[in-house]
């Protein structure tokens, strides 16, 4: 699996010998499939990693004859481009980068002016946008340069394609720039010699508005207490949302291998081959979308809100994370005996993620809504499934980390559905990448149900605690100092100040619990 995409011409070779800013080739997904572990040796991670301070503008590309002559071979190249997408009928490009967030932001560009997209022509006032930085008018836009070797072509409107861009500043990559932070650690991963791939299990609702609130797709799901999870009529029924999201995530080359009706009412997941950790981030953004088209076409919301119903489960994108070998692609999380035992450099990885865990929740948890989910029952007729501790096990579903023994990876469970994904790898990777540089050690895998475990019992485990609250992991997140290197110090200051209002904000809204209970008690 895992194409890399049209050779590039003779010409290309040479623009990316000498300057090694990016690659203009194409890979299509609809036609070559998409990466699932895009190899070690890809050219383009080399040129991103090793080359990125020597990037030239298109201008100044045209200042010598040898220059003029690479530029030629370029806009041929784009050209090339050009025609593949006027062929499958692609009208617009969308080069997109996200706001913090993680929801795409984008100008639109016909397909006529591809090449000047390419070079970098379409400039952003990103302060603007929500958690970006601030930017004001008075200062210079980011240019975004799109990776096209990445272009997507969307399968259910071949009108449009989308690139995953790059945030610039001033001919540097903008620090604000969600996709410039996983970018860096996926950098400080190739320089301890290893690819981070990451497979993402997104869970969410599909509902409906009607007269009488918000109801599931299928109305029927609402007929039975407990919830129908894994139900095969409850999915049969739900087929025409899951159908077209199979046929189209298959399309561009993803993989699925299982699908099913989740624990909720009108609650879904997916699951589909692994890949890279940029490119899996860059797919889930298209994953949304795809979402949120297929049920507009049925009437209906797709909601990415980690907790949408006290009374139901909550909705989880857990992040299976592994390292491969930067040279043979082996997972150098298995161990030597070729067991389901993991290495010491997993446990490590695992201990380095532990040792953040209260930083780490404000990324993968990252709304005050998120923090709804974190309880063993609730308001629920049964156990929620979880986590609710900072420790790890091997099938512990109660826990924040799994080691699981049918394959290895290190599962994160409190990454939820409001994530921004390149911002939640980045911060697991960054930590478990700090865990092996520090030698830390996890201790052993606790595999007891701690839903049933006593106050006492506890007591005795040590401090498990994980935030209780966004304001909590905010508390976290700011003493945190490999949190701070990961994001930059700049953007740890947007994102700190940006989601500490939304705290402050959800702290001054009166709601209809508050009502219900104190307007006639007193």
């Amino acid at each position: 699996m895992g194409p890399n995409g049209a050779g590039k011409s003779t010409v290309l070779r040479a623009i990316s010998g000498l300057l090694g800013p990016r690659l203009w080739h194409i890979s299509l997904a609809g036609e070559h499939g998409m990466s699932a572990v895009r190899p070690a040796s890809s050219p383009q991670v080399d040129f991103r990693l090793k080359y990125r301070e020597k990037l030239l503008t298109f201008e100044l590309l045209r200042r010598s004859f040898i220059e003029n002559r690479i530029l030629e071979g370029f806009v041929r190249d784009v050209t090339t481009v050009q025609q593949e997408l006027h062929d499958q009928g692609v009208k617009y490009v969308f080069g997109f980068y996200v706001d913090v967030h993680g929801v795409p932001k984008s100008k639109c560009v016909p397909l006529e002016s591809l090449p000047a997209m390419a070079s970098g022509s379409e400039l952003y006032t990103v302060g603007a946008l929500e958690g970006m930085g601030e930017l004001g008018p008075h200062e210079d836009e980011c240019e975004g340069r799109p990776d096209l070797d990445r272009l997507v072509v969307l399968p259910w409107n071949k009108r449009f394609a989308v690139a995953p861009t790059e945030l610039h500043l001033h001919d540097r990559p903008y620090e604000q720039d969600s996709r410039n932070v996983l970018i860096r650690q996926v950098a400080a991963a190739r320089e301890l010699g290893f690819v981070a791939n990451v497979g993402i299990e997104p869970e969410f609702y599909v509902i409906r508005k009607t007269d009488d609130g918000w109801k599931p797709l299928v109305a029927s799901d609402a007929d039975n207490d407990p919830t129908r999870g894994y139900d095969l009529e409850a999915t049969i029924l739900a087929e025409p949302f899951l159908g077209p999201m199979v046929e189209y995530m298959n399309q561009l080359g993803w993989g699925v291998y299982s699908f099913d009706h989740e624990g909720g009412d009108g609650q879904y997941e997916f699951n589909f081959d692994y890949a890279d950790a940029l490119t899996m981030a860059d797919q889930m953004v298209v994953f949304r979308l795809m979402a949120k088209h297929v049920a507009r076409e049925l009437g209906c919301l797709a909601t990415f809100m980690p907790k949408p119903f006290q009374d139901d489960f909550g909705s989880a994108s857990h992040l299976n994370i592994s390292l491969a070998d930067a040279t043979s692609g082996a997972n150098v999380f298995a161990h030597d005996d070729g067991s389901v035992r993991y290495s010491d450099l997993a446990r490590q990885f695992t201990a380095g993620v532990l040792a953040h865990a209260g930083a780490i929740s404000a990324v993968v948890s990252p709304t005050v809504n998120s923090y709804k989910r974190f309880t063993s029952q609730g308001f629920m007729s049964e156990i929620s499934w979880a986590p609710v501790y900072r420790a790890y096990g091997e099938n512990n579903r109660t826990l924040m980390c799994r080691l699981p023994v049918n394959r290895h990876c290190l599962e994160v469970r409190t990454a939820d559905s409001a994530m921004n994904y390149y911002l939640g790898m980045a911060i697991v990777l960054g930590a478990g990448l700090d865990g092996i540089r520090r030698g830390l050690d996890p201790g052993e895998p606790l595999n007891q149900d701690t839903y049933k475990l006593s106050a006492e019992e506890l007591d005795k485990l040590g401090d498990l605690a994980l935030p209780g609250s966004l304001g909590a992991a905010l508390d976290a997140f700011e003493t945190d100092t490999l949190a701070a290197e990961i994001f930059g110090h700049e953007f740890h200051r947007t994102f700190l100040a940006y989601k500490r209002q939304e705290v402050h904000e959800y702290g001054a809204v009166v709601t209809d619990w508050e009502t219900g209970k104190y307007l006639r008690m007193i």
